[in-house]
């Protein structure tokens, strides 16, 4: 299943990258241009009967996330942070779709009124690349938090389960 998915990736970013870019979209500085004219989208999961779609909107919103949550975190830190969101995406308690759960209220703290001000590097790329291949170092965690910069009380005290540390955050599921 990884090659698979590895395969259409690798297809659907040649195939972007073969494209004329959106002038309104800031273009990161990396290989391949990852925006276009044409809305395409790439099927990266099919578990029981459900799929879920990635668009390329989809790839530069989750980067911008990466990015905001994950700046001074390892590289495997930002892997989690977009594998994050892709297991939100995957669970019944969290909206459809990688934008629904992204622009959730109060879901990422970069995220203001559904907004992200912030321009993706090459590594929140990478690091969503490397989540939507099935790297996952968070054993399919659906939130986390930096324990010391928390303001969230719920976070801090909730019962936690699965509960791996990656740089400053720690990522769980609720038990």
């Amino acid at each position: 299943m990884k090659k698979i998915i590895s395969i259409i990736l690798t297809s659907y970013l040649l195939l972007l990258s073969s494209t004329t870019s959106l002038a309104a979209m800031p273009q990161p500085d990396i290989d391949c241009d990852l925006f276009n004219d044409q809305s395409i989208a790439v099927e990266v999961f099919g578990e029981n009967k459900g799929k879920i779609y990635i668009t390329n909107e989809d790839i530069y919103l989750m980067a911008q996330v990466v990015h905001g949550e994950s700046r001074g975190e390892p590289y495997e830190g930002k892997v989690a942070v977009a594998s994050v969101i892709l297991n939100r995406v995957k669970n019944p308690s969290f909206p459809k779709s990688v934008s629904g759960v992204i622009k959730q209220p109060y879901a990422f703290s970069c995220v203001k009124n559904g907004v992200i001000n912030l321009t993706p590097d090459k590594d929140s790329y990478n690091a969503v690349i490397d989540a939507l291949n099935g790297i996952d170092p968070t054993n399919k965690a659906v939130f986390f938090y930096n324990p010391k910069i928390a303001t969230c009380g719920w976070m801090k005290n909730i019962d936690k389960s699965n509960k791996k540390v990656i740089g400053n955050h720690v990522f769980f599921v609720v038990k």
